[in-house]
């Protein structure tokens, strides 16, 4: 699980350690090589070369100069990178609130260690915990939030070109985006394999779910070896298509961080793959992400909010819930954003035969989510009610 961020659901796992991002070469039609486009910079601010200013795009660095330039025509491209926080108003914990946090509510499984849940070692040999907790956080049983529901907006008004997700919860995929809109950095439940590295059998969501709330340890149909869903336990490969972010990134226009405590690599290290002039909005209940002496020494570009030096990044503290309503009333979105998530909550009520769906007045009027996690192991849009994955936040 590169960082318990996929085994159950939405939650971000930040705080495992992630996995090895596997090797690819640029996409097709890439120009540039952001890792050799890194070190030059590096290089370069080592010798106190290219330190000169650089291009402020944004003429305040605000809500309101990030929704200007939003509506500039010069933003064309946005990538958003979601953790655990945006799920936590659908009601899936993240992983490290204290108390209500994954981590907290897991002594009853009897584990070594909390992260032992999220182990690929421990995992093939006690399956049981995992999929006891799988059952609980299982996606299906929540409904995207207002967070994931403003992602399928920017997507409608040809803005989102990506959304690389720490979230296992398939959330994400609920609301409305699609495979080729989506990174699920750290796995997803959409698909399970048979852990047989000869046989490796697929098997989909139905399958996995009716041997789980059957409370039958999932075995292949045909070599009767252990089925992992397709998220990423610790001590295993960030999934192939983790490596778009080579051509994705260098042409990132503005980029969205909502719900993540940037604590979890390779993700979080992600943020500094944009152009330098690319502005950056954070949305957490929590700033993260904040450069330090020795990573500005190395030319690593950290969040920075507050220096003197400060030009393109914005934070906003709070749920990611009304982080995007505010985001989306400086737009003149937030009428069409709240009509949109009454709209699919009644429609996911009908086909569930439940009840009304969820009442959008207190966000209407700017009320914050309960419990929305800064980061991790997510919200309910992540990880299929799991969160993170265990990892990020």
């Amino acid at each position: 699980m590169s960082d318990p961020e996929a085994p159950i659901s939405g939650a971000e796992a930040d705080s495992l350690q992630e996995p090895q991002e596997e090797e690819s070469s640029p996409a097709e039609g890439s120009t540039e090589d952001p890792e050799m486009d890194f070190l030059r910079s590096l290089f370069a601010r080592m010798q106190g070369l290219g330190s000169g200013p650089v291009e402020q795009v944004l003429d305040e660095l605000s809500l309101e100069g990030m929704a200007r330039y939003m509506q500039s025509g010069d933003c064309k491209n946005i990538i958003c990178m979601v953790g655990a926080g945006i799920a936590t108003s659908a009601g899936i914990p993240d992983f490290r609130s204290p108390g209500t946090g994954l981590y907290s509510n897991l002594q009853k499984y009897d584990l070594p260690c909390p992260e032992a849940i999220f182990e690929i070692g421990y995992f093939k040999q006690h399956p049981e915990p995992f999929f006891t907790l799988a059952r609980e956080l299982y996606p299906g049983q929540f409904k995207p939030t207002v967070c994931h529901y403003f992602m399928c907006m920017l997507k409608e008004k040809g803005l989102l070109r990506r959304c690389y997700t720490q979230n296992i919860d398939t959330l994400e995929r609920v609301a409305g985006l699609q495979e080729e809109d989506l990174i699920e950095a750290h796995g997803t439940f959409h698909t399970s394999h048979c852990l047989n590295f000869l046989c490796r059998e697929e098997y989909g969501l139905p399958w996995m779910k009716e041997k789980i709330f059957s409370e039958e340890i999932p075995k292949c149909e045909k070599c009767n070896t252990l089925v992992k869903p397709d998220i990423v336990f610790f001590g295993e490969s960030l999934p192939s298509r983790f490596s778009s972010m080579r051509s994705d990134f260098p042409r990132c226009d503005l980029l969205i961080i909502m719900g993540t405590s940037l604590s979890v690599q390779p993700f979080a290290s992600l943020i500094r793959k944009v152009p330098r002039k690319t502005p950056r909005l954070l949305i957490n209940r929590e700033k993260s992400g904040e450069t330090d002496s020795q990573m500005s020494f190395m030319g690593t570009e950290g969040m920075d909010f507050d220096s003197e030096k400060a030009y393109r990044d914005v934070v906003f503290l709070g749920s990611c819930d009304d982080g995007c309503l505010a985001l989306a009333e400086k737009l003149g979105w937030k009428d069409e954003l709240v009509a949109m998530v009454t709209r699919q909550h009644a429609a996911i009520d009908a086909l569930e035969g439940g009840g009304a769906s969820a009442s959008m007045a207190n966000k209407s009027s700017g009320a914050g989510d309960k419990g929305e996690g800064p980061e991790q192991k997510d919200k309910p849009a992540d990880q299929s009610g799991a969160g993170e994955r265990g990892k990020e936040d």
